[in-house]
């Protein structure tokens, strides 16, 4: 493993603990594999907040479309098994479909291009309003013609997986459950993995949560529903270890698959473009592509009632993130992004020289917390409440153990001004001066701020202290 990524992977868990103070998120589970082997795994926060049970990594979770890629690797698997074409039209395998419907072909369904309906005419069943569809309703639904004309453009449907599950049953001559977890989920190796719930007595599960904003608090959402014959588009439960593997052996490069290196690059090609996202990206048969700052990546993205994960592999660099959120407002999507700037900082710096290796630490004043972070020959100046903490970081570069300068920064920050610090005689800084300003570890700054701001606090605390240069803050 390059020495880089192990200071990127040392990095990643120190960030999100600050996100996770900054958000109030309940909880989070991170995972990343590097060539298929699982490098870090770290949860954080709660499981469930009525109960404050503590999240671990083993806590399975609803990891809702994530399941249509378990789906379209069957239906590879099947491919190559010769028992089905993608050209074939689904009515081959289900019957009594809408006529249109039923000349969908199986690649059509696989990459969203069919035009049928989303979800139908009603889907209160992802707002707990009513059951997931069972078989009866799917094709009850699927008797109604195409929203649009196949092959026109991409047009997600949890309808068209769900005829994908009955293809699979068709074909098999098998339950969907059993056959996929034996086929697909067991090939994997994945032992964290099920198709839906329930799941094993006593295994841990992960809760999910309403967002703060209506009631201004959260409550618990149990999550222990059946999604029934929608199961094939987002039935799974699993967790970030296993979704991390998984996707790692999807990878083209892999060099241990349960598809062939065919099917794994049809798989992730970019089969069509989403016309209206706000960032680039793309839909291949399962999988959502795209490009962030000049590293391709593909994966796929969850939500169910109280929810939100989000998984992704980086072929070029044998890594694949796994980032799992209990709750509907989580932020699954700005973590898996932030886990992914992290990486190709470090990647584009290297790891830190000798100089500014202990250059190290969270430092604080009233304005909030920033990190120091070395890579390469320089320290980066990280702001972790940021979604991408290292975005025009300042950096300084280190003359000595306590002294040094900005050598890089913004036109409003301190460029060329110099930074010093304290050491302790374990050599660890004790104290922190960038340019003008003075930052503390977080207990110094708490008890200062109560000194200060208390309305019970002394008279005269308002003033700096005596003996020692007043932070800018103070100013």
């Amino acid at each position: 493993m390059q020495s880089w990524l192990k200071r990127a992977l040392a990095y990643i868990p120190e960030w999100i603990s600050f996100q996770m103070r900054v958000s109030e998120q309940p909880g989070c589970v991170i995972a990343v594999a590097h060539r298929r082997n699982v490098v870090l795994e770290q949860a954080f926060g709660n499981a469930d907040l009525a109960t404050g049970e503590p999240l671990t990594p083993r806590h399975r979770f609803r990891v809702a479309s994530h399941s249509k890629s378990f789906t379209a690797a069957g239906i590879l698997r099947l491919r190559e098994q010769g028992r089905l074409s993608l050209d074939d039209q689904v009515s081959k395998f289900v019957p009594n479909l809408n006529p249109e419907v039923g000349r969908s072909t199986i690649a059509q369904l696989l990459s969203h291009s069919a035009g049928l309906s989303r979800d139908g005419g009603d889907d209160g069943q992802f707002a707990d309003r009513r059951p997931f569809l069972n078989r009866d309703e799917v094709l009850a639904e699927l008797e109604n013609a195409p929203v649009i004309e196949a092959n026109t453009r991409f047009k997600y449907s949890n309808l068209g997986y769900g005829l994908l599950g009955m293809v699979i049953e068709a074909t098999t001559d098998e339950a969907y459950a059993n056959w996929i977890k034996r086929e697909v989920v067991d090939k994997a190796g994945l032992e964290e993995t099920e198709f839906d719930m329930p799941i094993g007595k006593g295994i841990p599960f992960m809760r999910g949560h309403t967002g703060r904003f209506v009631l201004g608090r959260r409550l618990t959402i149990p999550g222990d529903f059946s999604t029934n014959a929608i199961a094939p588009a987002g039935g799974f439960v699993s967790t970030a270890a296993d979704l991390a593997r998984f996707f790692a052996q999807l990878s083209p490069n892999a060099k241990k698959s349960i598809l062939s290196k065919a099917s794994r690059r049809e798989m992730v090609r970019r089969q069509w473009r989403d016309p209206h996202a706000a960032l680039e990206r793309y839909y291949g048969l399962g999988t959502i592509s795209g490009t962030k700052d000049g590293w391709d990546w593909f994966g796929h993205s969850g939500g169910l009632q109280g929810y939100i994960s989000n998984t992704r592999t980086l072929p070029d660099q044998d890594l694949t993130i796994s980032v799992l959120t209990n709750a509907a407002d989580g932020w699954a999507g700005p973590w898996l992004d932030g886990a992914t700037h992290i990486f190709q900082t470090f990647a584009r710096h290297g790891a830190p020289s000798r100089q500014v290796k202990d250059w190290t630490g969270r430092w604080w004043s009233l304005g909030g917390a920033v990190d120091l972070v070395p890579m390469g020959d320089r320290v980066m100046v990280a702001n972790p409440a940021m979604w991408l903490p290292f975005l025009k970081a300042s950096e300084i570069e280190a003359s000595s153990r306590t002294e040094g300068r900005f050598a890089m920064s913004g036109g409003y920050g301190s460029f060329g001004e110099p930074v010093r610090c304290k050491r302790k005689k374990s050599g660890e800084i004790s104290g922190l001066w960038l340019a003008a300003s003075e930052l503390v570890p977080e207990a110094d700054l708490a008890k200062e701020m109560i000194r200060r701001y208390e309305p019970s606090s002394a008279v005269g605390s308002s003033q700096p202290r005596k003996g020692k240069r007043s932070s800018r803050a103070d100013r």
